[in-house]
């Protein structure tokens, strides 16, 4: 709380690239977005690149660690005026900057009521601030997980809220092995999002253990340690920056491999869909996948975007970590 809002005023303030860590490019719709959210709001965010799923149109959507509201105020315009965005953060210096702009961005974007709000709160107790059961589409989150010393707590929690079918989208950092006890107490380190990173393989397990189906990498990229006193510190460890995405599919939804045709028409994505680093579906083209990604999309909200059916002789082997 004292790092985030006290000690950085700005993002210039970061002694690593790990929060700035930029997913992907951005599509001419979200950086016409951006430039309608206030300059407050940018200048004390400290996410890294954006965290932006597909197919957002009326949705409902939470984002844990929300800071001043930058990806919440971009989400507002994205889900348009009948969906939803609710951002929640543990820093209320923060939440105060979210909160104080929310006038000026529903004037902004021709809302006749606003479609976001901001609570002061835990990602691990989302239940304190009143969020209940099955009541999300998508929960988002941008490099934060990694700063909340229980991430089974987190991810049960998200679980929680979000709706069957729904989805988790997410970025975070992840190290090459467990940390030592010197890192995880470091406290710039922790400011940084590093010492609270998750060794990679725990988080299979534990999305297992909550009930998601298996983590879908999206994109992932090496982080650069710009310090030689922390370069020290962290000796051997190697860190990267990661984007999955995670479903609370229902048993049974689909048992076998199957064959999908994306039907297009996702705003910003019509032509083309890359799901994930195993995955691109094209407008009309036949994509064998497995048991895994059949389930997935049939159970969410992207089922009524694809035509899926039973078989795919390739399917088996595409099963597995990128």
């Amino acid at each position: 709380q004292d790092y985030y809002g006290k000690e950085l005023q700005k993002s210039e303030d970061l002694k690593t690239n790990a929060c700035i860590t930029s997913a992907r490019p951005l599509s001419k719709l979200v950086r016409d977005a951006l430039e309608r959210i206030h300059e407050e709001v940018v200048a004390r965010y400290y996410g890294c690149g954006l965290v932006i799923p597909e197919c957002l149109t009326s949705c409902r959507i939470l984002d844990l660690g929300s800071g001043s509201g930058r990806d919440c105020y971009l989400l507002s315009q994205l889900v348009g005026e009948q969906g939803h965005v609710t951002g929640i953060d543990m820093t209320e210096g923060q939440v105060e900057v979210a909160k104080k702009h929310i006038a000026y961005h529903m004037d902004k974007f021709g809302y006749r009521k606003p479609n976001v709000e901001f609570f002061h709160g835990y990602m691990e107790k989302l239940g304190d601030a009143g969020l209940a059961d099955d009541s999300y589409d998508i929960v988002i989150s941008n490099c934060v997980i990694n700063l909340a010393p229980d991430k089974r707590a987190v991810l049960r929690e998200a679980f929680r809220v979000l709706k069957p079918g729904g989805e988790m989208y997410f970025s975070d950092i992840y190290a090459s092995q467990r940390l030592s006890e010197t890192i995880r107490k470091h406290r710039v380190l922790w400011g940084e999002c590093l010492a609270g990173a998750l060794y990679w393989r725990d988080l299979y397990s534990i999305a297992e253990e909550v009930g998601f189906s298996p983590p879908c990498l999206v994109t992932a990229s090496p982080i650069t340690i710009g310090s030689k006193e922390l370069e020290s510190i962290i000796s051997d460890c190697r860190f990267a920056s990661a984007t999955f995405r995670l479903f609370k599919v229902l048993g049974g939804s689909w048992t076998g491999p199957g064959q999908v045709i994306y039907n297009g028409g996702i705003v910003g994505h019509e032509r083309e869909l890359v799901f994930d680093a195993n995955f691109t579906f094209k407008e009309g083209e036949v994509v064998d996948v497995d048991a895994e990604m059949a389930a997935i999309l049939q159970s969410s909200r992207f089922a009524e975007k694809f035509l899926i059916r039973a078989g795919g002789a390739n399917a088996a082997a595409l099963q597995g970590c990128c």
